[in-house]
């Protein structure tokens, strides 16, 4: 997936400016792709070039005008091949999980302090997308569930997976620290 694909996606679900779409990205999107403030200003700017975004100024009393970036024709059919292109391939790089394995050959007990940072990373993010589900879809103040709107079901689903993900890695870390403890005792 390039970034392009990303910044349609988000732009789509709501037009905005850089730093709007930036603060996305630190948010929830970059959960999934994550790119620097830069990349994200150079994309925008060659996407506008190659047609697939209208860029309007919006103007603001207390500070300078802002570039509001929405998706255009052009923009919503390369989102729209994209969508229907194969996936080449699901690769994971995990690192975490090559030291693990390679503690076979020093001090196992060396990797509990960063499996323990991992599973507070893990943890804290689960909070936070419990958080935002209950906020959005499942809680008292969340909007009203409407079938209908595809955008609101796929948001929800994609958060689910990132849950279930979260979930996942926690029970797994949690495994991994089992182990090592067990290992690093004499």
């Amino acid at each position: 997936m390039a970034l392009e694909h990303a910044i349609l996606v988000s732009l789509l679900e709501q037009p905005g400016s850089g730093y709007e779409l930036a603060r996305r990205f630190d948010r929830s999107i970059g959960y999934f792709w994550t790119a620097t403030h830069q990349q994200i200003y150079r994309v925008l700017s060659r996407m506008e070039g190659d047609g697939r975004l209208d860029v309007r100024e919006v103007p603001q009393r207390t500070r300078p005008d802002k570039k509001e970036y929405s998706v255009t024709a052009a923009g919503r059919a390369a989102l729209s091949a994209w969508l229907h292109e194969p996936i080449q391939a699901d690769t994971v790089r995990h690192e975490l999980a090559v030291k693990i394995r390679g503690a076979a050959f020093d001090d196992p007990a060396a990797l509990i302090r960063e499996v323990e940072r991992h599973h507070r990373t893990h943890a804290d993010r689960l909070t936070h997308y419990l958080a935002g589900e209950l906020r959005d879809f499942t809680g008292p103040q969340a909007p009203a569930p409407d079938p209908s709107d595809a955008g609101r079901e796929l948001q929800h689903v994609v958060l689910r997976g990132g849950i279930a993900y979260e979930r996942m890695q926690l029970a797994w870390l949690e495994d991994v620290l089992t182990t090592l403890h067990r290992l690093a005792s004499p």
